[in-house]
């Protein structure tokens, strides 16, 4: 017989058993040893056994709706064992279904997973006894049958609405603890992903410690959703209701703890990390944790985890040496290239600082330790590598500070790591060479395998990430001059023409990887001048009008203007004559720049400079212009006006404007000019007048 039927037997006149096998319940009771051998073939172990006359289809309606069956009963025991099917919400699916009036054919078909079995008439012969059933299959409802049931109970978790939710559930109490979705989620799942702390609180306190640790098909406890989403009061709120539910690990074997390092919540790696012991995480699991913990920029989290395993650094799988090799790609960390504000900025730089060297330590004394494997500490030059390439210059003093031999350190393949951020144009390196003295002369004198020296290097073209950090191909082509320019200062003059493997000089490499660069620098500043000549033409013609055609007229008589004596007349003059000549000079300075020859002298130092000399002047033509404007506004509105003590202009008896907010409304053009380029004036002078100082020797950083 199948699992969850309830059979009722029954014989005319006679008692007949009622057997009850629900999936949710299984209590062995005693029986005699008669019934059992009558039923062994077809009941189950655990089976429950009552005697009672076989009720009807309407009598199970109203034991299944209220809980309860005939008072004039026989037997009690069928009584009570209703109830106690009740008390375990086994027939609770079932209620609604069961309270309406159908037959026993329509009952059946409506369930559609439950199976009614109705009671037949048939003949019985003489001596012989027949059984009728009446069979009822209890079956868990459908998962897509919960999900229409529970869609309300969703959308509230989602919104964070726990009146909606605490009516629904009070009409439903057990969808408290069964999946709502496809992927096996729950309300609490859903909830505390989307952050509903208070939904939380009071759903908590409807569930049992085991329903906390219900899983999705990912395997995700709720205890994850909150971890990912960073709110520590949800995560609290389980964690008190059920302690074990830090150490519950996702079908990737995942921890909470890992997942809210792994998005960079801070607070709740706090919390979790207090919840979890590092003895219940496994080597493995806490590496993951470490190198999280690093790459999301929580160093002093790192710092606690090595300070608690300091295994970490010097295991044989080379854990901490990732941690370096992470913490070696993070220039915006450990250098000064942060922008996360100047407190921020110097706590992160003095964290990282100290798992740099806490990390070092550790590798230098299991180094020095005898007893220890070879094989364990590996070579510092690819750390340095790694650094160089990225500029990462505090990571680059920290170790040259342990190991200075690493400075004058040569091979083939890369050279020093000199010539590494010479290829990778990393200036912040390499004025670290002016700190060897004369020992820079021969670093300076080594050739590649290739017989690529220095200043073949430099003339490479620099990789696109380094390119992407200066505004406009001109720019960009005058940088690579200058560090041409250095490095052919450096190194001997042999290697100036010297022809590497290929049979190319470094100026033919020059020539030939920055052919199109040049093109594009060339395109763009005559793109630049050409627009900003018609606009500084349009300002003079404008203002050379408006000198001569002067607010207020002429006097007929004298052919003196009328409103001479003004002072806003004489702002008028002398704004209008500066706009004109700023202008004027604007557009003899774009013409030279669109009739230049482009040579190498003129990229790297003529053309930087006119492209901001003109652009100066015509910021200036500007605001001359918008003076005169605000000048020749009052000019206009004096005669005939007068201005009371607020300061609002009358002509007649009308109000005509506030006089207050002309220089206001003035500020707008020349605002709008100013955020639209001060990027691109600050690259430029930059690049024109402070590029002079990128290879100047520094303050010395490691000796």
């Amino acid at each position: 017989m199948e699992e969850g039927a309830i059979n009722m037997p029954h014989k005319r006149r006679q008692k007949a058993e009622i057997e009850i096998f629900p999936q949710a319940l299984r209590h062995p009771q005693q029986v005699s040893s008669a019934q059992e051998n009558d039923h062994q073939a077809s009941s189950p172990n655990g089976s429950l056994i009552a005697t009672e006359y076989s009720p009807s289809l309407d009598q199970l309606r109203a034991t299944f709706y209220h809980g309860q069956v005939d008072v004039g009963a026989r037997d009690g025991s069928l009584q009570a064992l209703w109830q106690l099917l009740f008390k375990v919400n086994l027939l609770l699916p079932l209620r609604s279904l069961l309270r309406w009036n159908f037959s026993d054919r329509e009952a059946a078909r409506l369930l559609q997973g439950p199976s009614f079995v109705t009671p037949q008439e048939t003949s019985l012969d003489a001596g012989s006894s027949q059984q009728e059933f009446i069979q009822i299959t209890i079956e868990e409802p459908r998962p897509h049958e919960y999900r229409a049931l529970c869609a309300p109970l969703l959308q509230a978790a989602l919104r964070g609405n726990w009146r909606a939710a605490k009516a629904f559930l009070k009409q439903h109490p057990r969808c408290v603890r069964v999946a709502i979705t496809k992927e096996q989620g729950t309300a609490l799942h859903y909830a505390a992903a989307a952050k509903r702390t208070r939904f939380v609180e009071e759903l908590v306190k409807l569930m049992t410690p085991l329903d906390l640790e219900l899983k999705t098909t990912e395997g995700w406890t709720a205890l994850c959703f909150a971890a990912q989403s960073g709110k520590v009061r949800i995560a609290e709120e389980m964690v008190k209701r059920n302690n074990k539910l830090p150490c519950i690990r996702t079908n990737q074997g995942t921890t909470p703890l890992q997942i809210a390092a792994s998005v960079g919540r801070k607070n709740m790696v706090f919390y979790l990390l207090s919840a979890t012991r590092l003895e219940q995480l496994s080597m493995g699991e806490r590496v993951e944790l470490f190198l999280a913990t690093i790459s999301t920029n929580m160093y002093d989290i790192s710092l606690e985890i090595l300070s608690k395993d300091p295994k970490l650094a010097t295991s044989e799988a080379g854990y901490g040496w990732k941690a370096l090799e992470e913490l070696a790609k993070k220039p915006d960390a450990i250098g000064s290239k942060s922008s996360n504000g100047l407190w921020n900025k110097a706590l992160m730089k003095t964290l990282a600082h100290q798992l740099v060297e806490a990390l070092w330590k550790e590798f230098e004394k299991f180094s020095d330790d005898q007893s220890s494997s070879s094989n364990v500490v590996h070579n510092p030059m690819a750390l340095l590598v790694e650094a160089i390439k990225v500029g990462n210059i505090e990571f680059v003093v920290i170790l040259l500070r342990s190991n200075p031999d690493l400075m004058w350190q040569l091979d083939k393949k890369r050279g020093s790591l000199f010539h590494i951020a010479v290829a990778h144009r990393q200036e912040s390196v390499f004025t670290l060479i002016h700190e060897l003295g004369t020992l820079k002369d021969s670093i300076a004198s080594y050739s590649l395998e290739n017989n690529n020296n220095m200043l073949h290097l430099a003339g490479q073209l620099a990789p696109s990430d380094r390119l992407n950090l200066i505004s406009g191909p001109a720019l960009q082509m005058q940088r690579e001059l200058l560090w041409f320019k250095e490095i052919k200062k450096m190194v001997p003059p042999s290697h100036v023409n010297e022809k590497n493997s290929e049979g190319e000089t470094p100026r033919d490499i020059l020539m030939r990887t920055h052919k199109e660069l040049q093109k594009n620098a060339e395109r763009w500043i005559k793109d630049k001048a050409s627009s900003c000549m018609i606009v500084a033409t349009l300002i003079a013609t404008v203002v050379f009008t408006a000198i001569f055609t002067v607010p207020g007229g002429y006097n007929q008589n004298t052919g003196i203007p009328i409103l001479l004596n003004e002072s806003a007349f004489s702002v008028f003059s002398a704004s209008s004559v500066i706009a004109f000549m700023s202008s004027s000079s604007s557009i003899l300075m774009f013409l030279s720049m669109l009739t230049s020859r482009y040579t190498e002298e003129d990229l790297r130092k003529w053309l930087p400079a006119g492209l901001v000399f003109g652009l100066i002047l015509l910021f200036i033509s500007i605001v001359g212009l918008v003076v005169a404007f605000v000048a020749t506004g009052s000019l206009v509105y004096w005669v005939n006006q007068k201005i009371d003590s607020t300061g609002k202009y009358y002509i007649g008896e009308s109000v005509v404007y506030d006089a207050n907010l002309i220089p206001l409304f003035a500020c707008v053009p020349i605002s709008l000019f100013v955020l639209s380029h001060y990027g691109l004036w600050l690259d430029i002078i930059r690049s024109a007048y402070f590029s002079r100082f990128l290879f100047w020797k520094r303050k010395r950083r490691i000796f």
